[in-house]
C-alpha cells in the first residue's frame, strides 16, 4: 500500500475532472450567466490549487505499480474528493440552501442515483443545470474508467482500478490491456448517447433539452432540467426513446461489444440477459394489463406508463411519466420487488443485479437437490457461465451486506420522523442508486426536506451503493490496513 501514490493519482484524475469542468464554464460564458461563470471559475482555481499541492508533496513519489488495497482507496476518494469539489458551483450561486444539500446534490449524481434535493428545479441557471446532469452521464460508465481509457500512461496498471469501480460480482475483460477494454466501454457508451440525442431531437426536444435527458437516461441516472421529470414532454414519442435506451442501459455493455464483434449466438445465450428481458416484459405487461382493466389509462398508455417505470426501476435510472403513487397496489408492488433486483453487471445501473438475484435462486434449488439427494453434484450455470463456490459465497455475501446496510440506514433515517415507508424506500433508492420512492419521495417531494445529517448519511449510502459496498467497506476493516 502506497498512501503517496495514491494521492498523487488523485491529483491526476482531480485534474483531469477540472478539466471536464470547463464545458459548463463555457456554456456560462457563452449564455451570459456571470454568477455562474464565477462560481465555476472559483471552483477550477481551488481544483488547480489543491492538485499541487499534493504535486508538490508527492513529486519525488514513482507510482510503479496499483494493488487491489490502493485501488480501493484511490477509487473511494475520488469519488468523495469529486463530489467534494463538484458540488461547490451549486454551492457558490445558492443553488442549494447548504453545503450539505449540494454535496447530496452531486453525490447523486454522479453515483447516478438522480435523487434530488432541489424544490424547483427549472429556476436555476442552465450550465448548473447542465453541470448537475453531466455528473450523471460521467459517474455511469465510472469516473475512473473513463480516467484510464483517456489516459494510456496506466496500461497495465489500471486493472485493479477498474475492478474496484465497476460493477457486477464478475469483470469481463474485453480486450488484452484494461484501457482497451475501458475505450471500448466509453466508445461503446458514447455511441449509444449520440443516438439517443439525435432521436430525442427529431422528436422536437432542444440540444440542450436532449443532452440533459440522455445524460440522466445513459447513466440510468434520472436526473432532468425540470422538475416533472419526462412528464414534461408530454410526448409519447420521448418516453418510448427514453424507454429503450433505459433498457439499453440496464444491459450488460460486454455484450454490446460481443455484438459489434458479430458473436450473435453468445449475446443471446447469455442467461443474465434473458432473465432480465423475461423481468421486464413480464412485470411490465402485469402491471399495464392491471392498470387497463382499473380503468387509469387506455390499453397504449397503460402499457407504456408500466413498461416506462418497471424500466425506470429495474434499471435504477429513476424517471417517471406520470404520478405512481396513485397507482393500485399491485403495480407499485412490482416497482417495489424492481428495486431489490436492480440491471444487468456491467450497465450504469445500481441495486443488487439480475445475476446476483439468479446465483442466489440457482443456490437455493441446489440446496433443495442436496437435501433429497445428497450424494448429487450440483453446480451454479448460468448460461454458457459456471459460478464457483468462491464467487457464489461472494455473491450471498453481497446481498447479506446490502439488505443489513439498508435495514441499518432505514433506522438511523427513521429518526428524522418521516413515516415508515417513506424512510424504507428513501434507503433503497439511495444505495440501490434508483432516484425515486414509493411514496413520493422524488415524485412529489425532495430531499430538500430532510435535515442535513440525514443527507449526509443518505450520500454515504449512494457511494457505498454505486461502489458495490466491499470496496468502501473494506477500509473499515482492520485487516485491510495490515500487511
Amino acid at each position: 500500500m502506497n498512501l503517496r501514490a495514491d494521492f498523487k493519482l488523485l491529483s491526476y484524475i482531480m485534474l483531469f475532472i477540472g478539466g471536464i469542468l470547463l464545458i459548463p464554464t463555457v456554456m456560462a460564458l457563452y449564455m451570459g450567466e456571470t454568477e455562474s461563470l464565477i462560481a465555476f471559475v472559483e471552483t477550477e482555481i481551488l481544483i488547480l490549487i489543491f492538485c499541487l499541492l499534493i504535486l508538490i508533496f508527492t513529486r519525488k513519489v514513482k507510482i510503479l505499480d496499483i494493488s487491489v488495497k490502493d485501488s480501493y482507496i484511490f477509487v473511494t476518494l475520488t469519488w468523495v474528493v469529486a463530489t467534494l469539489f463538484g458540488c461547490l458551483p451549486l454551492y457558490f450561486t445558492g443553488t442549494t440552501t447548504s453545503y450539505a444539500e449540494s454535496f447530496f446534490e452531486i453525490m447523486s449524481g454522479f453515483t447516478t442515483t438522480g435523487a434530488s434535493a432541489l424544490s424547483i428545479v427549472e429556476d436555476h441557471p442552465r450550465s448548473i443545470l447542465f453541470w448537475r446532469n453531466l455528473t450523471n452521464w460521467l459517474g455511469g460508465m465510472g469516473i475512473v474508467v473513463l480516467f484510464v481509457a483517456v489516459l494510456p500512461v496506466f496500461g497495465v496498471k489500471g486493472t485493479a482500478l477498474v475492478g474496484a469501480e465497476s460493477v457486477g460480482p464478475t469483470k469481463d475483460k474485453l480486450t488484452p490491456q484494461i484501457r482497451g477494454t475501458a475505450m471500448s466501454l466509453w466508445l461503446i457508451y458514447l455511441g449509444i448517447s449520440a443516438i439517443q440525442v439525435i432521436l430525442l431531437l427529431l422528436g422536437g426536444l432542444s440540444l440542450f433539452d436532449s443532452l440533459t435527458v440522455m445524460f440522466g437516461t445513459m447513466g440510468a441516472a434520472g436526473f432532468t432540467p425540470t422538475n416533472n421529470s419526462i412528464q414534461t414532454y408530454h410526448s409519447a414519442y420521448v418516453e418510448w426513446i427514453c424507454i429503450i435506451f433505459m433498457f439499453l442501459a440496464g444491459g450488460n455493455f460486454a455484450l454490446y461489444f460481443k455484438l459489434l464483434q458479430k458473436k450473435f449466438s453468445r449475446v443471446f445465450r447469455d442467461g443474465e440477459l434473458r432473465l432480465y428481458f423475461s423481468i421486464v416484459a413480464i412485470s411490465s405487461l402485469l402491471a399495464g394489463l392491471n392498470l387497463f382493466f382499473k380503468g387509469f389509462y387506455n390499453f397504449h398508455d397503460s402499457i407504456r406508463h408500466a413498461f416506462f417505470q418497471i424500466i425506470s426501476i429495474i434499471t435504477t435510472t429513476g424517471f417517471y411519466s406520470t404520478n405512481y403513487n396513485i397507482w393500485p397496489m399491485f403495480p407499485q408492488m412490482l416497482m417495489f420487488l424492481m428495486m431489490f433486483i436492480g440491471g444487468c453487471a456491467g450497465s450504469t445501473g445500481g441495486g443488487i443485479k439480475v445475476i446476483r438475484i439468479r446465483v442466489l435462486f440457482k443456490m437455493g434449488t441446489n440446496a433443495m437437490i442436496k437435501r433429497n439427494h445428497p450424494a448429487a453434484i450440483t453446480n451454479v450455470r448460468i448460461g454458457d457461465d459456471t459460478y464457483n463456490t468462491d464467487t457464489c459465497l461472494s455473491i450471498a455475501g453481497f446481498v447479506c451486506f446490502y439488505l443489513i446496510t439498508a435495514l441499518i440506514g432505514t433506522v438511523i433515517i427513521s429518526l428524522s420522523d418521516m413515516d415508515f415507508v417513506t424512510c424504507l424506500t428513501s434507503v433503497m433508492q439511495a444505495i440501490g442508486n434508483i432516484g425515486i420512492a414509493i411514496g413520493g419521495m422524488g415524485v412529489t417531494t425532495s430531499f430538500h426536506d430532510f435535515a442535513p445529517p440525514f443527507q449526509w448519511v443518505l450520500s454515504i449510502l449512494m457511494l457505498v451503493g454505486r461502489l458495490e459496498l466491499f470496496t468502501v467497506f473494506s477500509l473499515f476493516t482492520k485487516k485491510f490496513w495490515t500487511k
